[in-house]
């Protein structure tokens, strides 16, 4: 889908445009556009450019380095970015713990945390899920005992994006075990990774990278003034910011990448003059996806992505469902071009086989988690069936 832009906007896509493919260093972009897997010095330098060209958080308010811009501005941006194979600015920071921070942190955690957390000076990971508390996150079980100015916590979390290269972590701790309701006992505490007592261990994945983590917190002292909002209403904070996380987790511009490539794939030229996209099956299949792919973006442009009042929009959930459905349609797709070419993953470059059919095998393996980020689109489901269509 084109989007038919006037004249301001029309030059305003051209300005990112040129950035992004002249001002971001190849060597920063090609690792994204490969599918390689995630390493902190090209995702931290990448956040960085976009940083001190002052586009790295332009949803944020304008007094903490955000833009003046439109939510079709925005759409601009993101759409540019992933266009040139930009990797986008780390999520846990710009859409996870920085909007919290914003809504409900105190003027002196803005002014500590908001800046680092802008700039990727802290590398954030977030603390959440638990081994029995993964979807349903109001079973957390790690404490945090208040003990003089200090929260003394203890406990595991598990499936730790990033948390082997992260700086700090934000976590649900539970801070009243005896609350009438699960959800009534719990808090945000931000936390310094290199606080002793903390031990994180690499989880090992089916594409053989080890990108998740457990953290382990064993009498792990913070200062109290790092726990966020009130005590006791994390839940409340948790729902804002998931919210955020289920748009982000659609990634339409990602999707459109990915369809980008694969069409491109799909036209190459094999050996004997064909190209796979020759087969009407192919085609027709690459058609559907780029119609589904024109209704998503239509619909996300139609939605409030914003929450509101601390209260994220119920129709956040259908973006983050439908979205990541797409992302692991295109990815199918594309291990599907690779035919078996996608077993030949330890091959090297003289072996013949082109390097997007070696990596198609680990990259729709790692893809399949998209589904459970930001709730699980089980949950989703729900959310839409309660929220959405009033069931």
């Amino acid at each position: 889908m084109q989007l038919a832009l006037p004249p301001d906007l029309a030059a305003f896509q051209l300005q990112l445009r040129d950035f992004f493919e002249n001002q971001v260093p190849m060597r920063l972009r090609e690792p994204f556009l490969s599918g390689a897997r995630l390493e902190r010095d090209w995702v931290v330098g990448t956040h960085q450019v976009l940083f001190e060209a002052g586009i790295a958080v332009p949803h944020w308010p304008v007094e903490w380095g955000g833009k003046p811009w439109t939510p079709l501005q925005r759409h601009i941006w993101s759409e540019e970015l992933y266009r040139a194979g930009v990797f986008p600015p780390l999520s846990s920071n710009t859409h996870l713990v920085g909007p919290v921070l914003l809504a409900f942190g105190t003027e002196e955690q803005k002014r500590r945390f908001l800046p680092p957390t802008a700039s990727c000076d802290i590398f954030w990971a977030q603390g959440f899920s638990e081994p029995e508390a993964g979807s349903d996150l109001a079973s957390v079980r790690t404490t945090a005992v208040l003990d003089g100015d200090e929260w003394v916590v203890n406990g595991q979390k598990t499936w730790t994006s990033l948390a082997h290269m992260s700086d700090w972590i934000f976590c649900l701790v539970r801070t009243d075990p005896d609350a009438p309701k699960r959800q009534q006992g719990i808090s945000f505490l931000l936390v310094d990774l290199k606080s002793p007592g903390i031990t994180v261990r690499p989880i090992r994945l089916i594409d053989g990278d080890a990108e998740v983590n457990e953290v382990f917190f064993d009498n792990v002292r913070v200062p109290a003034d790092q726990l966020v909002g009130e005590v006791n209403k994390g839940w409340d904070y948790a729902k804002y910011l998931l919210g955020n996380e289920r748009v982000s987790v659609a990634q339409i511009g990602h999707t459109k990448l990915r369809l980008t490539q694969a069409k491109r794939f799909a036209q190459e030229r094999l050996a004997d003059g064909s190209a796979l996209i020759d087969d009407r099956a192919v085609a027709m299949r690459l058609a559907e996806l780029e119609v589904q792919l024109a209704a998503l973006e239509v619909t996300a442009l139609r939605v409030v992505g914003e929450s509101a009042d601390g209260k994220p929009d119920p129709a956040s959930s259908v973006l983050k469902l439908r979205g990541t459905q797409l992302l692991q349609d295109v990815v199918a797709f594309v291990l599907d071009l690779a035919g078996g070419d996608a077993l030949a993953a330890e091959a090297d470059d003289g072996s013949g086989i082109t390097a997007w059919a070696r990596r198609a095998a680990a990259f729709h393996l790692n893809t399949r988690k998209v589904s459970i980020y930001g709730g699980s689109n089980e949950i989703q489901r729900g959310i839409i069936a309660s929220s959405v269509l009033g069931l």
